[in-house]
């Protein structure tokens, strides 16, 4: 298998999640730095469209969506395994609540006037003017949840967090699952890039514990390639044959069709690809681009919309 390759950036939390998985799971890959803003010349090329971050790239095939990319990485190695002995169902819920439900409100409380001014104390304000009309529009134009609101809430759920810690070192048990990286990178950007307001666990010290537990696992073995050496990769590869998955059809849209797949919310840009595959859980698009060649990228059904292009 070719080699791991993380389009992502060192203040993304949801990059984190992943990064700290490689780490649980001893890995080795490589980073590729994005822009955190677009545009993002050298990503788009891989996604057609799709902006979020992280991205990860295995030869050809191109996966969106950190709900995917973890699939994926325990795939690649089963072992530790995401999920124990736990049912998924059960542990995809606590990890989809943190990512739906936790990070917003995490995120309103860490971005308060005081957290914002922790994060881009050394950022020229041009550029956090630019940062922060890039993710109102990938908001649709929403407002971020106040701070008063933002904080009632992520105590709320810290407490929760707390709860399932009791008597145990991870949210599930004795050994981490998809469920804890998941609470855990909303968390992390709270102690370690707005520090000022970790304060906020001072009042469930064993989710204080618990972080220092999940940051014991490290970033795994990683490396740094450039942007059109990733490229090179693609370019170099070919795609996974998925011609054998099952195909699951719930739009009337068969394979071979031209079709756009995008968001539901948050970064709606959409990709336009071939459908090539629609199994239970995802869709594959096949795409050309002059400096990738022909590449699969592919996205969970879950959080996404897909429909024909138009002629």
């Amino acid at each position: 298998m070719s080699a791991l390759i993380l389009h992502h950036y060192p203040t993304s939390p949801f990059a984190e999640k992943v990064r700290l998985i490689m780490g649980y799971k001893k890995m080795s890959w490589q980073g590729v730095t994005i822009p955190m803003v677009m545009p993002k010349p050298d990503l788009m090329p891989l996604t057609g469209g799709y902006r979020r971050t992280p991205v990860l790239q295995i030869g050809a095939d191109i996966y969106c969506d950190t709900s995917l990319i973890c699939t994926m990485l325990d795939h690649v190695q089963p072992e530790p395994s995401l999920y124990g002995s736990h049912a998924k169902g059960l542990v995809r819920t606590v990890a989809q609540w943190a990512d739906n439900i936790v990070f917003p409100a995490a995120m309103g409380y860490n971005f308060q006037p005081a957290g914002a001014a922790h994060v881009f104390a050394s950022t020229d304000p041009e550029v956090v003017k630019v940062f922060a009309a890039d993710r109102q529009a990938m908001r649709g134009g929403a407002s971020r949840m106040p701070a008063a609101d933002a904080t009632g809430a992520y105590k709320n759920y810290l407490r929760r967090v707390s709860s399932m810690l009791e008597g145990q070192d991870f949210v599930m048990g004795a050994q981490p699952t998809l469920a804890d990286f998941s609470i855990y990178h909303s968390v992390w950007f709270t102690v370690v890039k707005v520090p000022l307001l970790a304060g906020i666990l001072d009042t469930t010290p064993l989710v204080k514990a618990w972080v220092a537990r999940m940051q014991a696992f490290g970033h795994g073995n990683n490396s740094e390639l450039s942007a059109t050496d990733a490229l090179h990769v693609a370019h170099d590869a070919t795609p996974l044959d998925v011609s054998k998955e099952v195909f699951q059809d719930e739009h009337g849209i068969p394979l071979g069709t031209q079709v756009i797949v995008h968001a539901e919310s948050f970064g709606t840009e959409p990709t336009h690809g071939e459908l090539v595959a629609a199994t239970r859980t995802r869709y594959s698009l096949r795409r050309h681009d002059p400096r990738t060649g022909i590449v699969h990228v592919h996205f969970p059904r879950n959080g996404f919309h897909m429909k024909k292009a138009e002629a």
